[in-house]
């Protein structure tokens, strides 16, 4: 059987954006696991501060915070996965996330650095039946002996059991 020829638009010697680009993702810790967010969602970074509770949020919703004016629902990524109690420490931070224009703050246990992924180092995620919906997952990035859970922060903060933004436009 003949394979079909796979085609190339792009000129002699020259790279599509996609190849020589890569996709940065935010590498950070939850637990034992390290996971990746698309870094262009990332407004800033900044230490754990205590925020203010909401009478009847949901548990995992810490509370929100005044970012400049603009106030900030904070939620605990460690208590929406379920991944034990969660202690506030120096190295706790909260990651700012600007989504769908949406200000939202996320905590998380560290932040290591930022990652360059091509797409041949980002595997679809396996389907089993984890803390984390599949659904939410980009898929697993590979990095050396790193293994990244790449997270799609868009279709898991607008997820209606999060009731934080409206349904993303698609």
């Amino acid at each position: 059987m003949m394979q079909a020829a796979q085609i190339n638009t792009s000129a002699p010697g020259e790279k599509s954006d996609r190849d020589v680009a890569g996709q940065e993702f935010l590498a950070f810790t939850l637990g034992k696991e390290e996971y990746g967010i698309d870094i262009l969602k990332v407004q800033e970074i900044r230490g754990y501060e205590t925020v203010t509770r909401i009478a009847n949020a949901p548990e995992f919703i810490k509370g929100v915070v005044n970012l400049r004016g603009i106030i900030v629902p904070i939620v605990d990524m460690r208590i929406k996965f379920n991944l034990g109690t969660p202690t506030y420490d120096q190295f706790t931070v909260v990651i700012i996330l600007n989504i769908g224009g949406r200000v939202v703050g996320m905590v998380v246990d560290s932040v290591s650095d930022v990652i360059t992924l091509s797409p041949e180092q980002i595997k679809p995620a396996p389907e089993m039946g984890t803390a984390l919906n599949t659904d939410y997952l980009i898929g697993l990035g590979t990095v050396d002996q790193r293994m990244l859970i790449l997270v799609d922060i868009d279709q898991l903060m607008s997820s209606a059991e999060m009731g934080l933004i409206d349904k993303l436009a698609a």
